[in-house]
């Protein structure tokens, strides 16, 4: 039996995403093992995080400043402005490299069952960005599931008016992916976004 303190800490692990009792246990074990290495830095570092993150005032990125980083990087293209539900979609997406415009992040989905309403999101931000001009094309990526589908769809017609271009990120099949693995859903969309072959 460990002692209180360290199932405390383990609890505390558990609660992280990914983290299930079995993988908080052997975090600690691991850090408990390196005390004297790996356990002041890690501690440092959490401290030094806990006392810088903001948010970011104009996407609603998470960051050291704020401005966040993003924001501020005058090589961004200010015209293309990609919407996400939450931080962890766009950092997944700044990871890939791929898309150089700005974010904004709505905090969450529409969701009729969780009371998800749109002023629960940051939607009034997005639209005052957006009338403020500047604005040539806004990104819809929305996650896949109904809850997202719904959001995107809320957000083009409110933003229908505009004379911008509206784009979703395409829905379908996976690169590599085989179809006997793939969920209903998947198929579905991905028979409708079908294309003619070159």
């Amino acid at each position: 039996m460990a002692s209180q303190e360290i199932e405390t800490l383990a609890t505390a692990l558990a609660r992280l995403p990914g983290l299930g009792p079995r993988s908080a246990r052997r975090a600690v074990l691991w850090l408990v093992k390196r005390r004297e290495s790996a356990l002041p830095a890690l501690l440092e570092a959490l401290a030094q995080v806990g006392e810088a993150l903001v948010e970011c005032d104009i996407c609603g990125n998470v960051d050291t400043r704020n401005p966040c980083g993003i924001c501020s990087d005058p090589r961004r293209d200010a015209k293309s402005l990609c919407v996400v539900e939450d931080v962890a979609d766009l950092w997944a997406l700044d990871r890939a490299k791929l898309f150089t415009g700005t974010y904004h992040v709505l905090g969450g989905r529409l969701s009729a069952l969780d009371g998800v309403r749109p002023e629960d999101l940051n939607i009034a931000a997005l639209m005052q960005r957006i009338e403020a001009g500047g604005v040539d094309e806004v990104v819809l990526a929305m996650n896949a599931t109904l809850e997202g589908q719904t959001t995107a769809h809320y957000l083009a017609e409110r933003l229908e008016d505009f004379p911008l271009r509206i784009t979703q990120l395409a829905h379908g099949l996976p690169v590599g992916g085989e179809l006997d693995y793939l969920d209903e859903g998947t198929l579905a969309q991905a028979l409708r976004a079908r294309r003619p072959v070159s």
